[in-house]
């Protein structure tokens, strides 16, 4: 089955055009299976689409539904829980990473590194803090992200290979003209989240390509200190506005989550 497994949409992601419809209209043209949902801590785009999945003219198109996390330390995450998971905690940003792996896991979801050598505002390993023990609790990482470069891409699947994760792809689309240029294949009958969970949790054999856009003045942008500093602005200062006692909140609800694994 053919997936893109990182899509912003227009009702969950401030920054994006694309409509869930559109999504699901355009890649069923293009042969696709279905695509993953990965607002930013947000479950909106998810919430829309539990709505309206009962439409017949939405028949046989998979939409998982994820998000995709700000951490503290690790830049942004990928997270896909069982079906009909939308826990509030998780749309508090900036919990440590190791926290946010143990929640995931004792929800019985997954979690991989999105971009992890990407433009150094959101991106694991433009992190002072990261480290390598982050890694060998992930359950995958994107390999291949159509709005990184080349060598970005390169490095994210040499990691894949050291630590013996399974690797996959998505556009990260927040523009419909970038639709259908990530693919990632999954032997695998995938219907919903918990199909695609069990999936990647028994090593169904998963192949990740794609084509990478072209550089952009917004990318180079982002990777500029002067795009570090306003994304660190955005995320923690502003943050910390909308949800002033965040760090009090984590705590709090960090006890709920026990995990299904060691550590």
């Amino acid at each position: 089955m053919k997936f893109d497994l990182h899509c912003h949409t227009k009702e969950g992601s401030f920054d994006s055009k694309v409509p869930i419809t559109e999504y699901i209209r355009k890649y069923r043209a293009l042969g696709y299976d279905g695509f993953l949902i990965a607002d930013h801590n947000s479950y909106r785009g998810c919430r829309k689409w539990q709505s309206m999945k009962d439409d017949p003219a939405f028949a046989g198109m998979t939409v998982l539904c994820g998000i995709e996390y700000d951490t503290k330390d690790a830049g942004h995450v990928l997270i896909i829980l069982p079906d009909g998971l939308f826990p509030k905690l998780l749309k508090i940003r900036g919990m440590r990473c190791m926290k946010l792996i143990r929640v995931v896991h004792g929800l019985g979801g997954i979690v991989g590194l999105a971009h992890p050598f990407g433009v150094r505002s959101s991106s694991a390993f433009g992190f002072r803090l990261m480290r390598w023990d982050f890694v060998k609790d992930m359950d995958f990482i994107e390999v291949f992200n159509t709005c990184e470069s080349s060598d970005s891409n390169y490095l994210a699947s040499e990691l894949a290979i050291k630590f013996n994760l399974p690797g996959v792809a998505g556009t990260d689309a927040h523009s419909a003209r970038y639709i259908g240029m990530a693919c990632t294949e999954i032997d695998a009958d995938i219907r919903c989240n918990n199909d695609f969970i069990e999936a990647i949790k028994n090593g169904a054999a998963i192949t990740a390509s794609g084509t990478e856009r072209k550089d952009t003045r917004k990318s180079r942008a982002k990777d500029h200190w002067v795009g570090v500093l306003g994304y660190k602005i955005y995320n923690r200062g502003l943050a910390k506005v909308k949800m002033p006692r965040r760090k009090i909140t984590h705590r709090k609800n960090f006890g709920k989550y026990k995990p299904t694994r060691p550590l």
